[in-house]
This record gives C-alpha cells, sequence and structure tokens, in this order.
C-alpha cells in the first residue's frame, strides 16, 4: 500500500489567521509555517495561481520547513489557458494592452515561453531541497476532452519534466458516458497523474467524485459543498465544514486508492476559517497508520 500525505490548501489564508488556529506564539511568516508543519506534511500552494513566486520566496519556505515536507504548486493562470491580470505577469513581459485580463495568445510567443521558463525555475530551491511534490494544472471549465487539450496535457508534462504536472478538469464532458474510460485510459497510458475532487455537483465546472490512480501519484482535493459554489466570494464558495461523518466514509475509499500506487496526496480546499486544518486533522486520524505523520518542528 502507497503512503498517504494529508493537508491543506493554505496557511496563510486571512480567515485562518483570525480563527484562532495558530498559537499566539506563531505570529510571523516562518513561525506559521513552522507551526503548519509540525501538523502537516504536505500543502498546497494556491497563491502561485494568481501571481508567479520567485525563487527567494521558494527558498524560504524551503528553508523554513522539516526534512520530507512536501510543497504542491498550483500553475499560474496564464499556463492553464485561464484569464490572467496583466498586472500579474512579469513587468518585462506585459503585452502592450488595454486589456485588463489577457490568455496565452494575447502574448508574443517568446514571452509566453519565457513565462514558463521562468515559473519553472522559480521552483528549482524546492526541488533541489527535495520538498517539490506536484504541480497542479487545474484547467477552466471550457477545457473539455478533444484531441488538442489531450496534446496539451503531454505538452504541460514535456515542458515540466522532470517536475511532476497533476490535472484536475472542471468540464464534466471528461466523464460523460465512455468518456470517463477513454480519459482515465488516456492518463494511463501516458502515466500522468489524476487528480480526484469532491465538489458541490449540477453546475458548468461540475466533475463527478471519481476516484483513479492513473500514475504512481495520485492527488484528492476536496472542495466541499458550499450551495454558494457559483459565489465570486470564495469565502461563500468554500465555506464548507465536513462533518466527521462524511470524512469517515472518505477513509477507506482512500485507502483503496492508496492501494493502487506509490503515493497519495489529498488536499482540503475548504480554506475558510480553520476549516481545512480541523477536517484535515479528522482525517490524519481516521486514515490511521496510512496517513504519513508530520516531520519533526
Amino acid at each position: 500500500m502507497g503512503v498517504i500525505r494529508v493537508g491543506t490548501a493554505s496557511w496563510t489564508d486571512k480567515t485562518l489567521l483570525a480563527s484562532g488556529w495558530y498559537p499566539p506564539d506563531a505570529d510571523t511568516a516562518e513561525g506559521r509555517l513552522a507551526y503548519y508543519a509540525k501538523n502537516f506534511p504536505v500543502v498546497e500552494v494556491d497563491s502561485t495561481y494568481y501571481g508567479p513566486p520567485n525563487e527567494n520566496t521558494t527558498r524560504l519556505w524551503a528553508d523554513r520547513t522539516p526534512d520530507g515536507f512536501t510543497f504542491n504548486i498550483k500553475a499560474f493562470s496564464l499556463l492553464t489557458g485561464h484569464p490572467t491580470k496583466v498586472s500579474a505577469l512579469y513587468k518585462d513581459l506585459r503585452p502592450d494592452t488595454e486589456k485588463k485580463n489577457v490568455y496565452p495568445h494575447d502574448l508574443p510567443p517568446q514571452a509566453y515561453e519565457e513565462v514558463w521558463t521562468r515559473f519553472l525555475t522559480a521552483l528549482d530551491p524546492l526541488a533541489a531541497a527535495g520538498k517539490l511534490g506536484a504541480l497542479l494544472f487545474q484547467f477552466p471549465p471550457w477545457f473539455g476532452i478533444k484531441r488538442s487539450n489531450k496534446e496539451f496535457l503531454l505538452e504541460v508534462a514535456a515542458r515540466c519534466k522532470p517536475l511532476r504536472p497533476v490535472f484536475e478538469f472542471r468540464n464534466a464532458s471528461w466523464f460523460d458516458g465512455g468518456n470517463a474510460a477513454e480519459t482515465l485510459g488516456f492518463l494511463r497510458e501516458h502515466r500522468l497523474a489524476f487528480v480526484s475532487v469532491d465538489m458541490p455537483q449540477g453546475h458548468r465546472s461540475s466533475v463527478p467524485p471519481v476516484l483513479a490512480a492513473t500514475a504512481d501519484l495520485a492527488v484528492v482535493r476536496f472542495h466541499g459543498h458550499s450551495d454558494k459554489w457559483t459565489s465570486k466570494d470564495i469565502y461563500e464558495k468554500f465555506g464548507y465544514r465536513y462533518s466527521d461523518a462524511e470524512l469517515a466514509e472518505w477513509a477507506p475509499k482512500l485507502r483503496a486508492l492508496a492501494a493502487e500506487t506509490d503515493v497519495t496526496h489529498v488536499l482540503l480546499n475548504n480554506c475558510c476559517a480553520d476549516y481545512a486544518q480541523r477536517n484535515a486533522t479528522t482525517l490524519i486520524n481516521l486514515l490511521g497508520d496510512a496517513a504519513v505523520p508530520p516531520g519533526p518542528g
């Protein structure tokens, strides 16, 4: 059976800081990350979706965490085809446009290539420290199943090599009818890691909770079941706390998934107050010996 690393998709959210989860003496960036790493062996960094990181920051992350700690990094929005604020781009690569948001085709090819290079290079300190886990590529709702999009998955994998991209879909076409077998078969054929999700159903971006190992790494992200999933307020969108009973139903499913792969990452993305941290702790307890314990503080 493979190992399971459980963590959350944030450690600096303002509502988390206000929740009282951190002790009073964890009142600095360094102290908060150290305290987080005492409690969980993995964290997902989502801020890199909104703006690419720099090497100084990733070096600090590496230095401030114990051996064996893992960072998963969410890909910059431009690299997954999402609308990206011009102000989020590297200053010297910003196009001369009055648009507030741009897409890859709005940049000269050389500039787009440079964004890829700088984004991946900024992760070098984490990779050198052995603390870089997966690169999360979460695609937009309009990224449906078709040949060109499958080819893009292969392109992403080639660009990232030897780093590990993992793929999360937000378009139900990947799992409509017979497409589920086609999607998982394609990922397995090319050893591309699939991101399973638990999320509200019935929306354009909804994907069913399919648990599947398609490579030696599997990832599961818990988004909650807020009835305000379409809200632009992220705390309404992700403001859902799983009950102990819900998590107890997930524990055997996660063990079964882990039996099919080497490593499974489970990330609680219901980042409102301390919901994710409390739920992650409960899940670690439910998984028992199957869950990797946090590193030394």
